[in-house]
């Protein structure tokens, strides 16, 4: 019997309540909106969902890593609230609004990159990342991109064939995006691959003298959360400097503090040009950015990018108070902690399974690998789902990811209590002894 103090399962999933809501959806909704979790929202808190039938979860997903700072974290919701009775909608570009401006500088000053800085804000991560192409093409006059291995972009169709997982995002949507390249990546539980073997690739693929922009995440998310070694972005980034395109890092789901530094690549002792920024950032409302050296943001003529809603003020405001609230609650170093206990649960997992194959992460950025043989590594695909099924109707929502659906990922809360993360973690470890029998 699983000791509980914050979830409760009290009717079968979906409960009465959930599954009327869910028999709508079947006859109104397109079908490919496929839903995870077996039940309808009706409220949450900080790192805790509670269903329409009354039934309590620990949201290990964090909104798909947008809720850094918890659901309806205080400071957010005062803000919106405070910006309705205001106003709620202008294009930025039309008739301009302080938050957006506000949120630009807040955003460049929270930047490590040396020398001026700028940003512009959109909607959602794709467009960030194709935004960053189209500043950097105009910054350079060239037009090849470059990406890695067990890359997630986006889905619209420049992100989308930037992305390397074929199914579900791509399959049946092309034709794809051209000028499109894909690296090698250091998947360090996987294979073993050096920097003169990147730039060897490189070099087959495509003359650098056309090359754009490298696009890359310093720890790549939907792709399994695999942290690079330490000379892999420094390498990249004398790649950049060697060819002259432009290096952008796509952060949306390992920035904004999920590492326990703001973005990611401050582990890594480099500087990149352009950084793509989304998820957390808003606190769950739609917001993206490119933020960057302001010589390169600067190169696009005048009205080149921007959107009806990009920026939107409500989606700033709540900006502006994730960016205080991290900093004063210090919830970097809260992240750290968040990750390090769940990655010791995790470790202690690994010695009594043999299923998990790997664990890895950095800050609140922590994933398990599970395989069939540790000595094969095969990817043990079917059982992570029925795992992370277990644990998700037993009351703790723990996201899938990886090339082959094989990893079970942490995007929780930096909010989540320490009890929080133990009850989740003696939910999860029922689930692999219901699976493993």
């Amino acid at each position: 019997m699983i000791e509980r103090k914050f979830t409760r399962i009290q009717t079968e999933l979906p409960g009465p309540k959930s599954a009327a809501v869910f028999a709508t959806k079947a006859e109104y909704v397109a079908a490919p909106l496929e839903t995870y979790a077996p039940f309808i929202i009706k409220q949450a808190q900080g790192a805790i969902i509670e269903d329409l039938d009354g039934n309590r979860f620990l949201d290990f997903s964090g909104g798909w890593g947008c809720l850094a700072v918890g659901q309806r974290n205080e400071r957010v919701v005062a803000a919106l609230k405070d910006q309705i009775d205001g106003y709620l909608h202008t294009d930025f570009t039309a008739v301009p609004y302080a938050p957006f401006i506000e949120l630009a500088k807040l955003l460049c000053e929270h930047t490590a990159i040396d020398g001026p800085r700028k940003a512009a804000f959109f909607n959602s991560g794709a467009e960030a990342v194709e935004n960053a192409v189209k500043i950097a093409r105009a910054y350079t006059k060239r037009k090849a991109i470059l990406v890695f291995e067990n890359a997630f972009h986006g889905r619209t169709l420049l992100a989308m064939t930037m992305t390397h997982k074929a199914k579900p995002y791509k399959y049946g949507f092309g034709p794809f995006a051209s000028d499109v390249y894909r690296l090698p990546y250091p998947y360090e539980y996987r294979n073993s691959i050096t920097a003169e073997d990147i730039e060897r690739s490189l070099l087959t693929l495509v003359d650098p003298s056309e090359v754009a922009v490298m696009v890359v995440e310093p720890v790549i998310g939907e792709g399994g959360f695999l942290v690079p070694p330490a000379w892999f972005l420094p390498a990249m980034r004398r790649l950049a400097d060697k060819y002259g395109f432009v290096l952008a890092l796509d952060e949306v789901q390992s920035g904004i503090g999920r590492t326990g530094k703001f973005f990611a690549f401050e582990h890594f002792d480099v500087q990149p040009d352009l950084i793509c920024v989304a998820k957390s950032l808003g606190s769950g409302i739609p917001l993206s950015g490119v933020v960057g050296k302001a010589k390169i943001m600067d190169a696009p003529i005048g009205s080149a990018i921007g959107g009806t809603y990009a920026g939107n003020p409500l989606a700033c405001r709540a900006a502006i108070e994730v960016i205080r609230t991290i900093d004063e609650d210090n919830l970097l170093a809260q992240a750290t902690h968040v990750g390090d206990r769940i990655k010791s649960h995790f470790q202690r997992l690994a010695t009594k399974y043999d299923v998990i194959g790997d664990v890895r992460g950095i800050g609140a950025m922590v994933a398990m690998e599970l395989v069939t043989d540790r000595q094969t590594k095969e990817p043990a695909t079917e059982l992570t789902g029925k795992i992370a099924t277990a644990a998700l109707r037993n009351g703790a929502i723990f996201p899938t990811a990886g090339l082959q659906g094989n990893v079970l990922r942490v995007l929780v809360s930096f909010v989540i209590t320490d009890e929080e993360i133990d009850e989740g973690m003696r939910i999860l470890e029922a689930a692999f002894e219901s699976v493993l029998g």
